[in-house]
C-alpha cells in the first residue's frame, strides 16, 4: 500500500491552518502544522513533506525567507498563501521559487485542487507500457517531461515543475513564437491569465540555469513573447 503524501502547513493563524488541515486530511494526505518560519525550517528535513503550504506573514522569519532557505536545498513544491494580492508580491514569491500563489481568503475546494495539481506535476505518473516518453533533445540539452528531468552539458539541472514544463513546451516547438498569454494558458491555466509577468519571471530563472548554446537559445521576441530558437 502506497504511503500517504505529506503536506506541511506553515501559518500562524491556527483557525485557518486547522481548517486547511481538515480538508486535506479528508483527501487522505498526512498533514503537519507549524506556526512560524523557524519551526518550518526545523521540521522540514525530519517530516520530509511532499508539498508546503506557506503563509507569507509569519512571526520572526517571514514566508519569503523560509521559501528562499528551502529552495537553497530542495525543490519540494511550495504554494504561498497571502492576504496580499498585489502583482509585486506574487512576482516576488515566484522569483524566490514558489510553484503557486493563492490569495486569502480562498475557497477550500480550489486550494485542494491546486494542491493536487502541483503534486501531480511534481510527481507525474509513470507512463503506461508502450506509451511514448515526452523527451526533446538538442546538443548538450535533454528535457524529459516524463520523469521531470533536465540534463544540460552532461549534468542534471534541478528546477521546479513549472520551469521544466515551460522549457519543454518551448523546446517542443523550435522557432515557433508564443505570446505570453499563450504560454500562460498552456502552462499555468486560467488562474494566471492576465498576469504575464509570471512568464517573464520563469524565463529569467531558466536563463540563469540554461545558458545560450551555439546551436540553440531561449530568445525574446520583442513586443510578442518568446521562442526556443534553433540555429
Amino acid at each position: 500500500m502506497a504511503s500517504k503524501q505529506k503536506i506541511l502547513i506553515v501559518d500562524d493563524d491556527t483557525n485557518i491552518a486547522e481548517l486547511i488541515s481538515l480538508y486535506l486530511t479528508k483527501e487522505c494526505y498526512e498533514v503537519k502544522i507549524v506556526t512560524d518560519g523557524e519551526q518550518a525550517l526545523q521540521v522540514f528535513d525530519s517530516f520530509a513533506p511532499n508539498l508546503i503550504l506557506l503563509d507569507l506573514m509569519l512571526p520572526g522569519i517571514d514566508g519569503y525567507q523560509v521559501c528562499r532557505e528551502i529552495r537553497a536545498r530542495s525543490n519540494t513544491p511550495i504554494i504561498m498563501l497571502s492576504a496580499k494580492g498585489e502583482i509585486f508580491d506574487k512576482v516576488l514569491g515566484l522569483e524566490l521559487g514558489a510553484d503557486d500563489y493563492m490569495i486569502k481568503p480562498f475557497d477550500s475546494k480550489e486550494l485542494v485542487a491546486r494542491v493536487k495539481a502541483v503534486l501531480r506535476r511534481f510527481q507525474p505518473a509513470r507512463p503506461e507500457s508502450g506509451s511514448e516518453a515526452k523527451i526533446v533533445q538538442y546538443p548538450d540539452l535533454i528535457i524529459n517531461q516524463t520523469n521531470y528531468s533536465v540534463i544540460y552539458q552532461g549534468h542534471t539541472v534541478e528546477m521546479p515543475p513549472k520551469e521544466l514544463e515551460l522549457l519543454y513546451f518551448l523546446a517542443s516547438s523550435p522557432n515557433q513564437v508564443f505570446t505570453r498569454e499563450q504560454l500562460l494558458d498552456h502552462i499555468w491555466g486560467y488562474e494566471y491569465i492576465g498576469d504575464t509577468r509570471t512568464v517573464d519571471v520563469h524565463i529569467k530563472r531558466l536563463r540563469e540555469k540554461i545558458k545560450d548554446h551555439d546551436s540553440w537559445r531561449l530568445a525574446t521576441v520583442w513586443g510578442i513573447g518568446y521562442k526556443f530558437e534553433v540555429k
